[in-house]
């Protein structure tokens, strides 16, 4: 049944279920797939819930998506908005300065460079497999393989030390919370710049080859920026994909023909995880603002308004993919919108398949039998992170 939404509405921050979006993105693709919606600031600007207008709008440069220009859609962005953005974090960069960046960084995330990592990544899925085995049931997935394997590979493609993984991911933790003070964040955020800040100066007294070496070496950044981009590498590079394999797991373990049919066919695994990051979309929304008066759909959207992109509506718009509210590891779900599009799409994006095809069916095969450890409404979700998934996943088998 479709509710109809009288004026402009405000951003739903309430997921309908454990995998499942807010139900009024629904509701409001269904009337029209671009609506007004109010900001936290009161700015009135617009909510994009449909498949084709949200990849629109991620195609135009016309959008910016620069922080200093978005208003923010929740509170909790407000306060976030009081953090300072580190320099070199080209993912708040509009053409040619993201260009800039993206170009120094693309040669190092092409699919045959991914392709030589995947004998890396099968060793660390094994070990953490084997180790798994010999601590015994019962296990929490999260810390026991989802976390580490991610953590492990982008610490080697970085230059990383990962005897330090406790302090990034502690600091990664509290800077993407929605619930951690301010002060807080700028702590973290101060903590996790100063300990790279610090590699980076090893690296240029020492050089090394690793991905965030050979930037050192190539001496177009500046220490500054080179702190910058190891920290979103180093953040996005474990934070995204360990969420996305612990929460597939999850969603196979609630849905035992779908766990049935990936670990009967393991061939269907590249399509099943295209269909994972579909279904689940970990990121919940994503902001541009109009450079100019722009038309998106018959829709005018003025110079200075922000956009806010819901993902997780846009890729379960049933006009895109049939029975899209559906979990279905057999379909065809490439064309997803949960790594964006344009040129701000994600670039590591091959690596974090990469990461899933070969960890998933691993897990499956190596431990039979594997299920949950505690009733599904007891597992901890992340309803309190930017970036969604779960704190804990405890199983046995």
């Amino acid at each position: 049944m479709t509710k109809a939404a009288s004026g402009p509405v405000t951003l739903p921050v309430s997921r309908h279920d454990i995998f499942d979006p807010p139900q009024e993105l629904g509701w409001w693709r269904q009337e029209t797939p671009i609506r007004r919606m109010t900001y936290a600031d009161g700015h009135l600007g617009w909510l994009v819930t449909g498949y084709s207008a949200v990849r629109a709008v991620l195609a135009d440069n016309r959008f910016s998506t620069r922080i200093d220009l978005q208003h923010p859609p929740t509170p909790h962005i407000a306060r976030q908005r009081q953090l300072t953005v580190p320099a070199g974090f080209f993912l708040r960069m509009d053409p040619p300065d993201h260009t800039r960046f993206r170009r120094l960084l693309t040669g190092q995330f092409t699919v045959r460079r991914m392709k030589q990592l995947e004998p890396r990544i099968e060793k660390i899925v094994a070990d953490r497999l084997d180790e798994m085995q010999r601590q015994g049931p019962p296990a929490d997935l999260v810390r026991s393989f989802a976390l580490p394997i991610p953590s492990l590979v982008i610490c080697e493609l970085l230059g990383v030390p990962y005897t330090d993984h406790d302090r990034f991911q502690r600091d990664s933790a509290v800077i993407i919370s929605r619930e951690e003070t301010v002060e807080r964040k700028q702590t973290a955020m101060a903590d996790l710049l100063s300990y790279l800040h610090e590699l980076v100066l090893r690296k240029r007294a020492e050089p090394t080859d690793d991905l965030l070496g050979g930037l050192v070496a190539d001496g177009e950044l500046t220490d500054e920026e080179l702190t910058g981009v190891a920290t979103l590498l180093l953040v996005a590079g474990h934070e995204t994909t360990a969420n996305m394999i612990a929460l597939s797991t999850f969603a196979l373990l609630s849905n035992p023909p779908q766990l049935a049919a990936l670990r009967d066919d393991p061939s269907l695994t590249a399509g099943a995880v295209e269909e994972f990051m579909r279904y689940l979309t970990i990121i919940d929304f994503t902001a541009r603002t109009a450079l100019e008066d722009v038309e998106i759909e018959g829709q005018t959207i003025r110079a200075g308004e922000t956009v806010t992109l819901s993902l997780p509506a846009a890729n379960r718009d049933p006009s895109r993919f049939d029975g899209a509210d559906t979990l279905d590891v057999t379909r065809q779900a490439a064309g997803h919108l949960s790594f964006g599009h344009g040129v701000h799409q994600c670039l590591g994006q091959q690596l974090a398949r990469n990461e899933m095809r070969i960890a998933l069916p691993a897990l499956l095969e190596r431990l039979p039998g594997l299920r949950l450890a505690v009733p599904p409404e007891e597992v901890p979700m992340r309803s309190d992170m930017a970036i969604y998934g779960v704190h804990r996943l405890p199983v046995t088998w």
